[in-house]
Formats: structure tokens, sequence, C-alpha cells
């Protein structure tokens, strides 16, 4: 492994300590937070209706938006966006049948189908999906935006369902999962359709895709296997290690060129109650093996490209009695094979209403880590982000 974290946490940590410029831009906003912190709070709710005959149906809907200025040298840009808006459905048919249908905003102001999903649910450790659902993953993945830890958690390279739409799109993809839990062990393993054409333009091959977690204190609690990078500790103490893996031949490449894809990544969560306040320590080795890349494209057709390296991450956050006030700092390091090294660092403050539905976000950062895992401009930003749900 050459991603170290201690290192990775130094080199961002002087990135970060040079970015007075964006530190000192914080003062405005943060009065904005602190008269919101004060607002009255109320527990929100999906509505739940009961069709009888053990028939039920489920409305629920959430929305991020924000304001992001970012400092890239010679030009400074200010944006507002809604990064996120979804509705949610769900529904029993029958005792072990059910299913789930969400929508969210793609590509500017359409609106596509998210998830649409078949749910054979027979007992805890025995459960199978059929649809478009996440393909397992690493925790960031599986977690979404929606119950992350930090606000600009994908500042490093994604598996190949979270690339834009050729090999599906926001983590999911069309396929079937296996998943329960034995104990405190919890497992998914799926199918999916992977990529479609490019190197993938011959004998019609599957992505294979796993996720295997030991709960070494307390179990984490989320729908199907899902994930949160916290619980506001609401769960008591948690330490959880967890392993992932992607695979498909001809996953990578073009139809003249074709190539293969394969990653794993390990990801740790720790949690710990210290009285009125949580410690909560989130951090990810990835390593990807991709025979065509960004840095290294086919030479022929239309190339499905993808990161070939390293990439590691540390977080940290601490709640402070009340459970209100959630300061945290994140390292990225992203490592690719045939490009240059790229790093960030996040600072950031969640104001938490009634956690993952209602939060407030501030958040600062610095460098040129990204989602496409290579180096990218060297940037500050400042961002101030809304998080609803019910």
């Amino acid at each position: 492994m050459n991603v170290s974290l201690v290192t990775m946490a130094a080199v961002s940590a002087a990135k970060q300590l040079r970015s007075v410029k964006a530190i000192a831009a914080v003062a405005a906003p943060a009065t904005l937070l602190g008269a919101l912190a004060f607002a009255p709070s109320s527990a929100l709710a999906g509505a739940n209706f009961d069709l009888g005959d053990g028939k039920s149906l489920s409305l629920g809907a959430g929305l991020r938006a924000q304001y992001v200025y970012t400092d890239a040298g010679d030009i400074n840009t200010q944006d507002f966006s809604v990064q996120s808006i979804r509705l949610y459905m769900n529904g029993q048919a029958h005792e072990n049948v059910k299913f789930t249908f969400n929508t969210e905003k793609i590509d500017g102001q359409s609106v596509d189908v998210l998830d649409a999903i078949a749910r054979f649910e027979f007992s805890k450790g025995f459960n199978v999906w059929f649809g478009r659902m996440l393909t397992p993953a690493d925790r960031i993945e599986m977690n979404g935006p929606y119950y992350a830890l930090t606000w600009n958690q994908y500042t490093q390279p994604l598996y190949p369902s979270d690339q834009g739409g050729q090999a599906g799109r926001l983590g999911r993809d069309e396929g079937v999962t296996v998943w329960g839990a034995a104990g405190k062990f919890q497992y998914a393993v799926g199918l999916f359709d992977g990529v479609r054409g490019f190197g993938n333009s011959g004998d019609d091959k599957l992505l294979v895709a796993g996720r295997f977690a030991y709960n070494f204190l307390n179990m984490e609690d989320n729908p199907g296997y899902y994930t949160s990078s916290t619980y506001f500790g609401s769960l008591g103490n948690i330490f959880t290690l967890g392993v992932s893996f992607q695979t498909e031949d001809g996953g990578t490449g073009s139809a003249e060129q074709p190539g293969d894809f394969s990653g794993y990544t390990i990801d740790l969560l720790s949690e710990t109650v210290l009285g009125e306040s949580v410690l909560t320590i989130e951090a990810e080795y990835k390593d990807f093996d991709a025979d065509y890349t960004s840095g290294t494209p086919t030479t022929v057709g239309n190339c499905f490209c993808l990161f070939d390296g390293e990439s590691a991450f540390i977080s940290a956050a601490f709640l402070t009695p009340g459970k209100s006030f959630q300061p945290y700092v994140r390292f990225v390091s992203n490592e690719p094979t045939d490009g240059e090294d790229s790093d960030l660092a996040e600072l950031g403050l969640n104001y938490i209403m009634n956690g993952h539905n209602t939060r407030l976000n501030l958040n600062i950062s610095s460098g040129d880590a990204n989602i496409s895992g290579y180096q990218g401009p060297d940037v500050d930003s400042l961002s101030f982000g809304v998080q609803l749900q019910f």
C-alpha cells in the first residue's frame, strides 16, 4: 500500500493551512449559520398510508442545495445550485414482497428514475432485490450524499456505476443483489449489466460486485444493505470494517480496444460516545486496476476510461454536547499510476437539527483532488449547504 494515511494527512494539512484567504471568507456565512442554528426545529416524517390486507405505501422527498464560492487564482466564481432533489416511494404488497421507486434530478433540469426495486425480503439473513439499485460498493458510495459525514465526500475516484451513465448512474445499475446478515457479519453480492458497448461490445459480460462488513461493537442499522457515515451517537459505540470489490471483463476501453476493470476498497467507521459528545472517524483505502484510463486512453474508438491507481481518505468529526454542532476535517489523497498525485483538505461544520433529515453545512476546502482521481485545478472554495428529507 503506497498511500499512507499519516502522510496524506500531513500533506493535506499543510495545504489547508495556506488557505488563509478561504478561512477569512467564512465569517459572513458563519454569522448566517449561527442565526439559523437557533431557529426552531421539528421532526420530519414521510407520509405513510395503510392500504389494508398487509399492504402499505409511504412517500417522501429529499433536497440538497448549496452556495459555492471558488477561488482558482485568476478566476473567482460564485454559484447557487440544487445538487439533488429526490422523490421517494416505498410500498408493501405482501409480507415478504416490497418495492422501492425513487427519482432524482439528473443532467440539469431533467428528472429520471433513480431506483426501481422489487424487494423479496425473507429474513435477516437472506433477501433478494431485483431491478435498478445501488451496486454493492464502498461506504461513501453506499451512503449516497444524504447519509455522509462530510459535505464534499466525492473528491476521489468512484466505481463504474458512478461514472456518468455508461455503466449505470449515481451508483445504480440494473441487476440483482442478494444481501443479509449473520450475527455481526453483513454481506451483499450482486450481478449487474455493467458497461454497455465500449469494451463490452462482444460477448455480453456482467459486472460482479460485493460488499462484506463486520461490526466489532454495536450493529449498524440501515435499510437493506445501505450504509451511513455517522449515526450521531444514536447506536452507541460502533467499529465496523468493510471490504468491497467490483470486477468486469470488458469493463473499460472501446469496442476496438477492449480492456478489463477490477477494484477493491477497505473502509472503516468508528463512532464513540463520550458522555454527551460523539467522536466519529471514517477512513478508506481504494485500489483500482483499469486497462484504459483518462491518462492512458484507447487509441481507437470511444473509450470508457476509468481510474487506475490508489486513493485514500480519513475524516474525523466531533459532535458537541447538545448534539447540534459537529465540526469535522477530511483529508484526501489520489495517486494514479499514469498521472500526477492530487490531494484535498476540507474543514467543515454540520449543524444537526434532525439527524440526516435536517442539517446545515458550512465548509472550506483547498486542493486539486476531484472525482476523476486525476489532478485538477488547485482551488480554494467556500460553501454553505442545506439538506432536508421527509
